[in-house]
């Protein structure tokens, strides 16, 4: 396999942040630097840290129920509470689809890089449901508009199509399979309402409801959904 995704593979970090100590020369193959794209298997002897990597034996999946207030961050000296500090697993494990400080509902983390990193390319198209509640009333054609995709100035971009579908007079349920920087936020605000309450509810076939989370709780997940998870990434 490439070298980025043996990385992943061993739980040290994604397959992005793989690349980066690959180009920073903190990775060696066999006692020599290694190029970008480089094959390995597991006879070959990876180095970083002057360890050697090893293949996971044991791939963990968790779901975390975020509360309000919880940074989405895994270095910031500033930040009083954080994912991983609030979890604080055994393992090194790491986040797919952040939700900002504002924001609660369901997170899942694992030790496997490749399936974080499949789980977080847009392209992939995986969904992730929310419910929102904004400050006013909103109509058909507000909810129209959302699921066109609204244009968002200060990014340049249009947000792809999604599913939209009214909850109450001022609430309603979201399915998108990208992930902009706070994008319903921003979404709402392109067209003039506030959001009072965000809350994510689902990622791809993983409910909030079903677990039986509270605020602040994680679990593992069972060996039936991380099969299922993986084969909806195609792993």
């Amino acid at each position: 396999m490439r070298l980025n995704q043996f990385i992943a593979s061993c739980g040290v970090c994604s397959r992005r942040e793989a690349d980066k100590l690959i180009a920073g020369g903190k990775i060696t193959v066999n006692g020599e630097i290694p190029s970008a794209g480089m094959q390995v298997n597991e006879q070959d002897e990876v180095i970083y840290n002057g360890k050697k990597l090893s293949l996971l034996q044991n791939k963990v999946v968790l779901a975390y129920y975020k509360e309000v207030g919880i940074v989405c961050t895994e270095k910031d000296k500033h930040a009083k509470r954080t994912v991983i500090d609030e979890i604080s697993y055994p393992q090194r494990v790491t986040y797919a689809g952040r939700l900002d400080k504002d924001s609660e509902g369901l997170m899942l983390l694992s030790n496997d890089g490749n399936l974080i990193n499949s789980m977080m390319k847009s392209i992939n198209n995986h969904e992730k449901e929310y419910v929102v509640l904004v400050d006013k009333e909103i109509d058909d054609d507000f909810i129209k508009k959302m699921s066109e995709g609204v244009y968002l100035k200060d990014l340049g971009r249009t947000t792809r199509a999604c599913r939209v579908t009214k909850k109450s007079k001022n609430s309603f349920y979201i399915v998108l399979t990208q992930g902009l920087n706070r994008q319903i936020r921003r979404m709402c605000e392109s067209l003039g309402y506030n959001v009072v309450s965000l809350k994510r509810i689902r990622i791809m076939s993983v409910e909030l409801d079903e677990l039986g989370l509270k605020p602040g709780e994680y679990v593992e997940l069972g060996s039936d959904i991380i099969k299922k998870l993986y084969a909806e990434c195609g792993l």
